[in-house]
C-alpha cells in the first residue's frame, strides 16, 4: 500500500508540473496577442474603409491595408489582377521578350558581320565577286535561250515555206517543244534576275550597317549599288 501511495503522489506531482507548463505557455500567447501586436484589416468598399480584427468577407478580390491598432500602415496588398489585367501583363511579357531576343538577334547578326569583312572595301569585293558570278551564269543561260528562239524561228520558216498543211508533223512538233524550252529557259534566267537583286539587296543593307559599326554618321557614306 505504502508503493502505490508514492506512485499516486508521484502522478499528482507530474500533472501539476504539466498544468504549470501550460499555463505559462498560454500566458505567452496572451503576451504575444498584446494589443501592440494586433493587426487590423483595413479595405475601402465606395469611399468608406471596412476594417476588422481578420479580413472582412466585403474585402476579398478588392485591396487592403494591414494597419496596427495605432493606425501605422504596416503592409499594403494590392487587389488580385483581373483577367483583362493578366492579358495585358502576359502581352507586356511577349512584347518585351521578343524585344529582347530581336535584340541579341541583332548583336550577334553585329558581331558575325564585323567579323565577315575587314573593311568596307572588303565587303564591296565580296559583292561584286557574288555578283559577277551570278552575272556570267545568267550571260549563259540568255545564249542558250538565244540559240533556242533562233533555232525555233528556223523551223518556223521552214514550215511557212512548205505551205499551209504540208508542213512535217516532226517540224510542227519540234516547234512546240521549243517553246517548252524557251518558257523554262525565260523562268530559270528569271530566277536568276530574282537571286540578283536579292544579293545586291543583302549587301546594300550590310554595307549600310556596316557604316553604322564603324564611322561616325556624320562621315556616313551612301551605300552603293551595281
Amino acid at each position: 500500500m505504502a508503493l502505490r501511495r508514492t506512485e499516486i503522489l508521484t502522478g499528482k506531482a507530474a500533472l501539476a508540473g504539466v498544468l504549470l507548463v501550460a499555463a505559462l505557455t498560454a500566458a505567452g500567447g496572451a503576451m504575444a496577442q498584446a494589443p501592440g501586436g494586433r493587426v487590423i484589416y483595413c479595405c475601402d468598399v465606395g469611399s468608406q474603409p471596412v476594417c476588422g480584427d481578420i479580413l472582412p468577407p466585403v474585402c476579398y478580390g478588392r485591396a487592403y491595408r494591414e494597419m496596427s491598432p495605432s493606425g501605422t500602415l504596416r503592409r499594403f496588398v494590392p487587389a488580385p489582377l483581373t483577367a483583362e489585367e493578366i492579358a495585358q501583363r502576359n502581352a507586356l511579357e511577349r512584347e518585351h521578350r521578343a524585344r529582347e531576343a530581336a535584340r541579341l538577334k541583332q548583336l550577334r547578326l553585329d558581331e558575325a558581320l564585323l567579323e565577315t569583312y575587314r573593311s568596307l572595301e572588303h565587303l564591296d569585293e565580296r559583292r561584286d565577286r557574288e555578283v559577277g558570278s551570278l552575272d556570267k551564269s545568267i550571260q549563259v543561260l540568255r545564249q542558250r535561250e538565244a540559240e533556242l528562239i533562233e533555232r525555233q524561228h528556223k523551223l518556223i520558216e521552214e514550215a511557212a515555206q512548205a505551205g499551209e498543211g504540208k508542213v512535217d508533223p516532226v517540224i510542227e512538233e519540234n516547234i512546240r517543244s521549243l517553246d517548252g524550252e524557251i518558257i523554262a529557259q525565260r523562268s530559270v534566267i528569271d530566277a536568276k534576275m530574282r537571286e540578283r537583286s536579292a544579293i545586291l539587296d543583302r549587301f546594300d543593307e550590310d554595307r549600310q550597317r556596316y557604316i553604322e559599326l564603324t564611322a561616325p554618321k556624320s562621315s556616313a557614306l551612301q551605300p552603293k549599288r551595281r
